[in-house]
């Protein structure tokens, strides 16, 4: 399975996520607080998958999105977030995110976005 990072302000948010996929067999390579943390902890693991929630304090997600994926133009981001407006839905993938997932969800659609994400591959220069 699947190596995640989990990227949120609310531990409850993040608690919730981890224990629901690793109870279906996804490894937690870390849980960052901020956009910040995303960027040195998706440089130091690598993880195969990143979910990335958009408000946070310091870097919010976006700038992260952009970042991480200015390190790694592979890197897979799946953003998980409260707000659901087409617009930023919309603005998350022109960024780079590969998948959009709003909350609260039901774990199906979390894991489906997961597997999208790692069976797809990233196009461009």
């Amino acid at each position: 399975m699947s190596k995640i990072l989990i990227v949120d302000d609310a531990s409850s948010v993040t608690e919730m996520i981890q224990s629901m996929l690793e109870s279906h067999g996804h490894q937690i390579s870390s849980v960052a607080r901020n956009g910040l943390e995303a960027i040195e902890q998706y440089k130091a693991l690598r993880p195969d998958v990143v979910l990335m929630d958009i408000l946070m304090p310091g870097m919010d997600g976006m700038q992260s999105i952009r970042k991480i994926l200015e390190h790694d133009k592979n890197a897979k981001i799946v953003v998980v977030s409260a707000l659901g407006r087409p617009a930023l839905m919309k603005e998350a993938l022109e960024a780079g995110a590969v998948g959009y997932v709003t909350k609260p969800f039901e774990v199906t659609r979390l894991l489906s976005a997961i597997e999208v994400a790692t069976s797809s591959a990233r196009k461009g220069p």
